[in-house]
């Protein structure tokens, strides 16, 4: 629109110029007599349509000539243009209508400059002379460039809209995909992740990285929660089975008693023995169960609060582990005593000491119940090597025998609670499968860890490693 109004001005103004041009020229024409169009005015066809008519003072029509033997609209129609008029409008070009629809001429109105009659019959003004030029050329010329003008804007529109149809698309894809993603995750698939479709740097790329960060951390979570909830059915259907086995006994034994079937004092006697084991046994059942829910609560307040004072408290003292050492070889001995035991350092060489800031009756019991197992899970001809010193900043207490050892399995979940690798052992040389998770949990209350190298045919080394007094303690 704007393009075809400046240029309908731009020629307007060219057929001004060249209207008050010839304009001029005619006005300094005589006219003469006949109906033969002068050969000035015949010149002017360059123009197009070109009418020039001849008036009197008083606007009456004294000559006509079309340049065109058919004008475009039959011709313009003049208004009344009498001298006066003619002076008035001042040499200005103005526009008129056709004697047919549809056509519009630019006309301009002069006085004429030469005499209309001879210089003896002159006795007024020589009246003036009127060109009208037709405006088709102009009106098509717009016309073209407009048609030009929508052609090319509908097609550069078509063009633009394909383009932002397929950049809108594209810029929407990862959110269709992050949709997706979403819906996937609300119907329970927690593995989905957002596809990294856009760079790094932008929005949409930042977005998918957040959201890939935030799904990440979900579905840990929920993976956390699903194992924990697992772990919690497993830990109350094993504790259950635990304690029932001893109330079972005792029930079993009392039900006797009632039912008169302990007739001698010695069958009620070796019966109240039986009680009074097994009634140990449920006791010392309950009270590791006890610990490590202890244990367990100070581990979950250790990151939600801190400064809450914990359920289960350490004795901590300065302390060398090679005390723990000496003494693990003499119950080693005391255990069996035809077992071969060595004192070393940590992997072999030569014991050096180990100091440690710690509770030494709680140590104490995580390497008590290391020896025990040495002892009842491995055959009778087999060494257990004890080995104490330091390493990397940590004081280091092993307990290695040449068993059997363990599958990766099993040494996955040999620190499980109630967890047995052997099965078919009974509670009295398989205990309640408890103690090592119990060892662990001790070692991990002192900022240490309790690892295990094993493999099938290459023995067990239960390594315990705790920070030395003058360095930071493990997380």
């Amino acid at each position: 629109m704007i393009v075809t109004t400046a240029l309908n001005g731009y020629l307007q103004d060219r057929v001004d110029n060249r209207l008050e041009l010839t304009g001029q020229i005619a006005a300094r024409l005589q006219p003469p007599g006949g109906h033969d169009t002068p050969t000035g005015v015949q010149a002017l066809g360059v123009l197009g349509d070109t009418t020039v008519t001849y008036l009197a003072d008083d606007g009456s029509t004294r000559r006509a000539f079309d340049v065109n033997p058919a004008p475009s609209g039959g011709g313009p129609v003049l208004p009344a243009l009498d001298r006066d008029a003619v002076v008035a409008r001042g040499g200005r070009p103005f526009t008129v209508d056709s004697r047919q629809n549809g056509h519009a001429w630019r006309v301009i109105s002069l006085p004429h400059a030469a005499p209309v009659l001879a210089p003896a019959e002159q006795t007024g003004p020589a009246g003036s002379v009127v060109v009208a030029t037709s405006l088709d050329e102009v009106h098509r010329t717009i016309a073209k460039a407009r048609n030009l003008s929508l052609t090319v804007g509908a097609a550069l529109l078509a063009v633009l809209a394909a383009v932002g149809w397929f950049a809108v698309r594209s810029g929407l894809r990862p959110l269709h995909r992050i949709e997706e993603t979403t819906t996937a995750i609300a119907a329970g698939d927690y593995s989905h992740r957002v596809p990294e479709l856009a760079a790094p740097h932008t929005e949409v790329g930042r977005l998918t990285t957040c959201l890939n960060q935030m799904l990440d951390q979900i579905d840990a979570a929920f993976r956390a929660r699903a194992q924990a909830e697992a772990k919690t059915r497993r830990f109350f259907a094993d504790a259950s089975h635990e304690l029932r086995t001893p109330l079972v006994g005792i029930k079993g034994y009392t039900d006797l008693y009632r039912m008169g079937a302990l007739p001698t004092r010695e069958d009620i006697d070796r019966t109240m023995t039986r009680i009074a084991a097994e009634s140990r046994r449920l006791t010392r059942l309950v009270e590791e169960m006890f610990l490590l829910a202890r244990l367990d609560e100070d581990t979950g307040h250790a990151a939600g609060a801190p400064d809450r004072a914990p359920a289960f408290a350490l004795d901590l003292e300065p302390m060398d582990l090679r005390t723990l050492a000496a003494d693990a070889l003499r119950d080693v001995r005391a255990l069996d005593s035809a077992r071969r035991v060595t004192l070393t350092g940590p992997g072999g060489g030569r014991p050096s000491n180990a100091p440690a800031v710690a509770d030494e009756a709680r140590l104490r019991q995580v390497v008590t119940n290391l020896i025990g197992n040495a002892v009842a899970h491995t055959p009778a001809d087999t060494p257990i090597r004890i080995g104490v010193g330091t390493d990397d900043d940590h004081a280091v207490l092993e307990v290695a025998d040449q068993g059997p050892g363990l599958t990766p399995a099993e040494r996955e979940r040999v620190f499980d609670r109630f967890y047995r690798t052997d099965s078919s052992r009974n509670r009295t040389t398989g205990g309640s499968g408890l103690g090592l998770a119990i060892a662990q949990a001790l070692v991990n209350a002192h900022g240490g860890r309790l690892t295990l190298d094993t493999a099938p045919g290459e023995g067990c080394t239960f390594r315990v490693r705790l920070p030395l007094p003058d360095a930071p303690p493990v997380a």
